[in-house]
């Protein structure tokens, strides 16, 4: 499994050389990707849901997903610093379990991703509409324009559009957590409220130990997007030291920009207040702790939207640039069309780029022409990928961790208590499996499993047809193994 030189196929294939991805992201790119990649719209807004559903015992299913997450970024990153690869868990799978599951998990978090675009894009459009009283329809599209030829320029455009949109989102919540703090010791100016009196007022565990279990699936879902480090990092000119520092950082991360936050948000506001049949205001998690800390409600609902905005910009990028890559991965190792993996002159893989936005504008279309339950059903498809990607990646490491101790490559990132933690996280991702089918979300999860199921059928007969292929090739770029 001996990683191909740079700008290189493999030289049995007896292809000449093809152009490759630029290693064109710096390392303040990759570090404030992988500081800010677990901040998505919903800490700022969707939060709200869980709350809701656990009251302040909410901050143990962000501790018991983030746990999960940290694990699973932990094998992750094991094998990310082992082998660079934009194709990052794709690849992996298919070395270590079978074309079949390259294939699949690859073709799956692809359409996650295609998905993303339009409902991060219609967030954003709504909000632009809002202030502009302009159709919501023309501030999507224009949204969606503007990222993705940033995307199309080259893949530093991304990184840039990324670093200050990351930036504003880390500034945001720094801010937000120590006014919370101040709020708490009662030292802001028109406050109404403050101390840590509602983290009990009506029980830390309103609903009990299996509504804790509920937030949790809703939580595991806003660290999607933790993982994507491992993809852009390949783009970087060193990749290693980038999937290392974001591995090893990815606890406090977590603590930080999740737990903390969330801890304000609790500890300022009665759970019952984010029951949508009582919400005076109708604000959202951080737009109603503003309003405790003293921020009028019209502010603090627009300084939300604001840095919503922003986020869901964030988003978008990035779900142009990884839904773009994955495509690439797949065209490269023959699981998709060969135009896909045409690269610009500037290392930019466009056709992949236009594909994958394509497929969201054609989303963007039904959301706004009367076919919003066509739209909600993809978005449905798409609810229990996470947990499926998450899935692979445990069974892909478990597979793959003795061979890559016995070449050698076991590098700065190492998985704890192998192999016994894996399949301990193993059991716990089918426990929440169980757990959404049995809950709110389980239609989420059917049409999921549905959509994977026929991924996976068709993993398998392409295996059959063109044989399976142990150590796929690597897609790598100048500067990287």
């Amino acid at each position: 499994m001996s990683s191909v030189a740079p700008a290189e196929l493999p030289a049995a294939t007896g292809e000449p050389k093809e152009a490759q991805l630029a290693p064109g992201l710096k390392k303040r790119h990759i570090s404030m990707i992988s500081i800010a990649g677990v901040i998505g719209a919903g800490l700022f807004v969707g939060s709200s849901n869980a709350i809701a559903v656990a009251g302040p015992a909410v901050l143990i299913s962000y501790a018991l997903a983030g746990t999960l997450v940290v694990l699973v970024m932990r094998m992750l990153g094991e094998m990310a610093v082992a082998n660079p690869d934009t194709g990052s868990f794709s690849t992996y799978a298919d070395r270590a379990l079978g074309r079949w599951a390259g294939f699949s998990v690859g073709w799956l978090y692809w359409w996650f991703w295609v998905l993303v675009i339009p409902f991060e894009a219609i967030a954003a459009g709504e909000i632009i509409a809002g202030w502009t009283g302009l159709p919501a329809v023309l501030p999507t599209l224009l949204v969606i324009a503007l990222l993705v030829a940033s995307n199309l320029i080259s893949v530093k455009n991304y990184g840039e559009f990324e670093f200050w949109f990351a930036l504003i989102k880390v500034v945001a919540i720094i801010a937000f957590i120590a006014m919370g703090v101040a709020a708490i010791f009662n030292l802001l100016p028109n406050q109404q409220s403050h101390g840590l009196a509602h983290l009990t007022s009506h029980g830390f565990m309103p609903a009990g130990v299996t509504a804790v279990a509920t937030a949790m699936m809703t939580t595991m879902f806003s660290f999607m997007g933790t993982e994507i480090v491992t993809i852009a990092a390949a783009e970087s000119k060193n990749p290693e030291a980038g999937i290392t520092k974001a591995t090893n950082s990815v606890i406090w991360r977590i603590g930080i920009f999740y737990i903390a936050s969330i801890f304000i948000v609790v500890a300022l506001v009665p759970y019952t207040y984010f029951d949508k049949t009582t919400n005076p205001d109708g604000l959202g998690t951080y737009g109603a702790a503003l309003a405790a800390m003293g921020v009028t409600p019209e502010i603090a609902r627009n300084l939300v939207n604001v840095i919503v905005l922003f986020s869901v910009a964030s988003c978008l990028n990035s779900a142009v640039y990884t839904a773009s890559r994955m495509s690439f991965s797949l065209s490269r190792r023959g699981d998709a069309p060969a135009a896909w993996s045409r690269v610009t002159k500037q290392g930019v893989p466009a056709v992949s780029v236009l594909v994958s936005t394509a497929v969201a504008v054609v989303a963007v279309v039904l959301n706004y022409t009367g076919a919003q339950s066509i739209f909600s059903v993809l978005l449905q498809t798409s609810g229990g990928i996470a947990l499926l990607v998450y899935l692979v990646i445990c069974f892909t490491q478990l597979a793959s961790r003795r061979r890559l101790e016995a070449e050698g490559r076991i590098g700065a990132v190492r998985m704890w208590g192998f192999p016994y933690v894996t399949i301990g996280t193993i059991v716990a991702i089918i426990a929440i499996c169980i757990l959404m089918l049995t809950g709110s979300s389980r239609m989420d999860f059917v049409y999921s499993a549905i959509l994977a199921a026929i991924t996976i059928a068709a993993g398998v007969v392409v295996q059959k047809r063109s044989g399976n292929r142990h150590g796929a090739t690597d897609v790598t770029v100048p500067g990287g193994h």
